[in-house]
């Protein structure tokens, strides 16, 4: 049993305050001070040592009916977190044990030891639980494999190719046998990366000229699988180089998350008719059926140096939402995380 005295008796912790009306603002936001309860039966108290700021939260900020509750007014935000037990009452966790859970954006948290996931600091480091052996890596490898029904010999487009999910995607398509691996990426420094670092086959930067154009270069033999982070002008573009059968798996559409005016559609969904093509989103949390596969197959690619990654690390949870806002527009190469 643990010594409560010796438990911290307040943490600091993120709260919304208003809704954001298209791009979110600092002052729709708070930073306080907030009493930390302690661990009743089944329950275990968790000192955050690394949060996860992702694209999806944006869509938890608004009243919106989604896939997710949304978030709580004067409440903690939540999100991808992984830390060290100070205190448990919960069989199977002991204090000294590292576990991931979903009560980010502060600095500790008291669940019910049903919502944690051990982790073994030993096989990766922590922070790769929430990227890259997380739900980041998840959602590639789910993406790809079971949405897109990628085999070997597709040629594969991933836009957003540069982010946590994107540069898994393509770096899973080459390792399972792919023809061709394009990525679009926002600068000419990402764009780099994924050619030198991540052994993608081209890439271009959607700044740079029309997307449609540079896919054509890129692909000309077309596509059989898109991958898509973006939406916009990469769905219309990817539409217009499917190749029959192409599937096209929809992950996510920063490019209008923060839209206060719907963004015009793809014009040539007609396509699909042509090349007996399919388009289906899809969600990580219907997957986690995949997850010890996922665990052991890309653990291994990454022990053996096969499947690289990269991080972008902001220090301090004072310094969530800058690095939450970052991740809106770009500024992040590989996951952003926040280690406290």
């Amino acid at each position: 049993m643990t010594d409560h005295a010796s438990l911290p008796a307040t943490g600091r912790e993120w709260q919304l305050l208003s809704r954001p009306v298209g791009w979110p603002k600092p002052e729709d936001f708070a930073f306080v001070e907030a009493e930390v309860g302690r661990p009743g039966e089944g329950q275990v108290l968790v000192r955050n040592r690394y949060l996860s700021v992702d694209p999806y939260m944006r869509g938890r900020m608004s009243a919106a009916k989604s896939y997710v509750a949304p978030f709580e007014l004067g409440k903690a935000m939540q999100g991808g977190a992984v830390g060290e037990v100070l205190a448990s009452d919960a069989e199977g966790i002991a204090v000294g044990d590292h576990v991931l859970h979903f009560f980010g954006w502060r600095e500790y948290a008291v669940t019910d030891a049903k919502h944690v996931v051990k982790v073994d600091p030993e096989a990766a480091p922590l922070s790769a639980y929430l990227g890259v052996l997380g739900m980041t890596g998840l959602t590639a490898y789910a993406g790809l494999l079971r949405t897109a029904s990628f085999k070997e010999g597709d040629a594969v487009f991933v836009s957003g190719a540069a982010g946590a999910v994107g540069s898994q995607v393509g770096q899973i398509a080459k390792l399972k046998g792919a023809s061709r691996v394009i990525g679009s990426a926002g600068t000419d420094e990402k764009v780099k990366l994924l050619t030198e670092e991540y052994g993608f086959d081209a890439a271009f930067n959607y700044k740079s000229a029309p997307v449609a154009e540079q896919l054509r270069a890129a692909a000309p033999d077309g596509i059989d699988v898109y991958f898509d982070n973006v939406g916009g002008d990469h769905l219309e573009a990817a539409l217009g180089r499917l190749n029959r059968d192409g599937r096209i798996a929809v992950c996510g559409m920063i490019s209008v998350y923060n839209n206060t005016e719907p963004a015009p559609g793809p014009r040539n969904l007609s396509r699909l008719i042509q090349t007996r093509g399919r388009i289906e989103g899809f969600l990580v949390g219907d997957h986690y059926d995949l997850q010890p596969q996922f665990v052991e197959e890309v653990g291994a690619w990454i022990r053996e140096g096969r499947l690289k990654y990269r991080e972008t690390v902001v220090e301090g949870v004072e310094n969530t939402l800058d690095a939450f806002l970052g991740v809106l527009q770009g500024a992040n190469t590989g996951k952003m995380i926040v280690k406290l």
